[in-house]
């Protein structure tokens, strides 16, 4: 599959660019870093099926798109041909899900996103059922802490109006630049089944014919993985179509490339070990 990395870049790289024209054009995106709009469904939920975050593509594929990699990842890696069966295709999956955990669960503290928000004008905001919004101190984001209007009283104004009872709610961080999470996933994610499918139809690197052909359950591993690019590919149109501001979307793409090149490491260093090895005998 010659060119397979290339094409992939070529096709995200367009569909963020029209999805986002499109968004910006017909003003079909939501600024998901405005505090005052960000809880509320989407301005087109009613008259735009994927501009609802409940939409099934959004809950079931794209908020649980590391659980589907992996899978994908796995049934093509253990059904591959034992001559494409690498440590080095191992460690890329292990950089990549490296990857994904500093940027969205935890880095020394606060995930990589969490800190680009909280250093750009970010604040740590509560949306109550009023629809007030609470700005309360950056730890509470930083431990995800649950906040309650018993517990945490102090926190909320004497003048607002609260809920009866005891509410609580886990505050979130707002404004600043809130960069696009499904895109810089979709985006690594993308290419990097496109990087892993292509080991598939790249010439074996062994003589014996045995150890590059197929094994019979490696026929559905590769058309799972395609199905599960093409729905990545769809995903991206819909949030730069209907989530985040430009900037975002552009800042999550271009993080997503990143990430990937950071997956090629384990096959630069290969190369650059094999061109020493042969340079010294």
């Amino acid at each position: 599959m010659p060119g397979a990395r290339t094409a992939a870049l070529a096709a995200l790289t367009t569909v963020v660019f029209i999805g986002t024209l499109y968004s910006v054009g017909y003003e079909t995106y939501l600024d998901t870093s405005n505090p005052l709009i960000t809880a509320l469904p989407h301005h087109l939920h009613r008259t735009d099926y994927f501009a609802s975050k409940k939409n099934p593509l959004n809950i079931y594929f794209t908020k649980k798109l590391w659980g589907w990699i992996t899978v994908t990842f796995l049934f093509h890696f253990l059904t591959s041909p034992r001559a494409v069966r690498t440590k080095a295709r191992l460690a890329q999956y292990l950089i990549a899900t490296a990857v994904w955990l500093a940027f969205t669960t935890w880095f020394f503290g606060p995930p990589v996103f969490d800190r680009l928000t909280a250093s750009t004008g970010g604040e740590c905001t509560l949306h109550l059922p009023s629809g007030a919004v609470v700005t309360i101190p950056q730890q509470y984001c930083s431990t995800k802490s649950t906040v309650s209007t018993t517990t945490h009283s102090a926190l909320f104004p004497a003048s607002l109006l609260l809920p009866d009872g005891e509410w609580t709610g886990v505050p979130r961080l707002r404004k600043g630049h809130d960069v696009s999470g499904h895109v810089f996933l979709l985006t690594m994610s993308m290419l990097f089944l496109v990087d892993q499918l292509r080991q598939s139809f790249a010439p074996a690197p062994t003589a014996r014919p045995s150890d590059a052909r197929w094994p019979s359950y490696h026929n559905w591993a590769v058309a799972f993985g395609g199905v599960v690019t093409f729905l990545s590919l769809f995903a991206v149109y819909t949030t730069s179509v209907y989530f985040h501001t430009p900037s975002e979307k552009f800042t999550g793409y271009l993080l997503g490339v990143a990430a990937f090149a950071l997956t090629q490491l384990p096959h630069y260093l290969k190369s650059a070990t094999s061109s020493t090895d042969k340079v010294g005998s």
